[in-house]
């Protein structure tokens, strides 16, 4: 059994640890494209649902863990929410704080109900884990769902690193449920890993598919930027004349994201010599071209 329990504080430094690095990039750094506001508002109800629990168990390890990931997640929500305006319209904050305001509202009413009723704190945490169990179902849905809809969306709000470690954690709090024989602790646990999983593996895509642009990118941009300076060149000299000028553009060329800058070419006074293209600034390198 105590093997069993240091498994229980692995999986609680872990889940200590895997709200961090969604704090710093959602409330350091801004970025909050990506999540989903009723996983956010989930995020903070859930914890004090498994903190009442911990309390009617007596398993401070339950209770640790969840103030700690409790005020993480409050944290990401706040910053959501004052990023995101639209989530704090009435209608919308009516369907994504449903979900959250039944979780907080059972966990209140079997505290109290250990304080007024007969029933004993085993009892009522029993239901109390039984509802949570099936809350954590419910509440690992909406965010892999919202990014298996819309593959296409922004996910720069969603911390890699964060999903990961929730992966982890959900692992070791499998185990430690199934040793323990709370089916409530590893039934979340299994629902939990398979959301992180899900999550995981779309930002991994995501980030695959990106890396694949932006090499294929960096090997056309080159070459596209040569063919069009060496052809601005070509039909300056074609049309130009001695101590003439002519300039040509690129416009609109999402070369590396961005227009391709104007391409001048100057002919000497005589017609002959090197042709310099001062302006044609490659967008690959930052480097002046000068072709003769």
């Amino acid at each position: 059994m105590h093997s069993f329990a240091i498994l229980g504080w692995i999986g609680a430094a872990l889940s200590i640890a895997l709200p961090w690095p969604q704090v710093w990039r959602s409330c350091a750094k801004g970025q909050t494209n990506g999540l989903n506001a009723s996983a956010c508002f989930l995020g903070v109800a859930m914890p004090v649902g498994w903190i009442t629990y911990g309390a009617l168990t007596g398993e401070t390890v339950q209770i640790i863990t969840n103030l700690v990931t409790g005020g993480a997640a409050l944290a990401v929500l706040t910053t959501v929410l004052i990023k995101q305006r639209d989530l704090r319209q009435r209608r919308r904050l009516l369907t994504s704080t449903a979900g959250a305001a039944g979780i907080v509202t059972t966990a209140a009413a079997g505290a109290v109900a250990t304080l007024l009723t007969t029933f004993t704190n085993t009892q009522v945490a029993s239901v109390l884990g039984g509802v949570l169990a099936v809350t954590s179902i419910i509440s690992a849905v909406p965010q892999p769902l919202s990014l298996l809809r819309d593959r296409t969306q922004d996910m720069a709000g969603l911390s890699p690193l964060r999903w990961r470690l929730a992966a982890a954690a959900c692992a070791c709090w499998m185990t430690y449920g199934f040793a323990t024989a709370q089916p409530a602790v590893w039934l979340s646990a299994v629902v939990g890993l398979t959301s992180a999983l899900i999550v995981c593996w779309v930002l991994y895509s995501a980030g695959r598919a990106k890396s694949a642009a932006a090499t294929t990118t960096a090997i056309v941009t080159p070459a596209v930027t040569q063919t069009v300076i060496m052809s601005t060149v070509a039909a300056g000299r074609a049309a130009g004349r001695p101590g003439g000028r002519g300039v040509a553009r690129a416009a609109a060329c999402g070369i590396a994201g961005r227009s391709t800058p104007d391409l001048q070419y100057q002919l000497p006074p005589n017609g002959q010599g090197r042709t310099s293209v001062p302006a044609a600034q490659t967008a690959h390198d930052g480097r002046f071209a000068t072709l003769g």
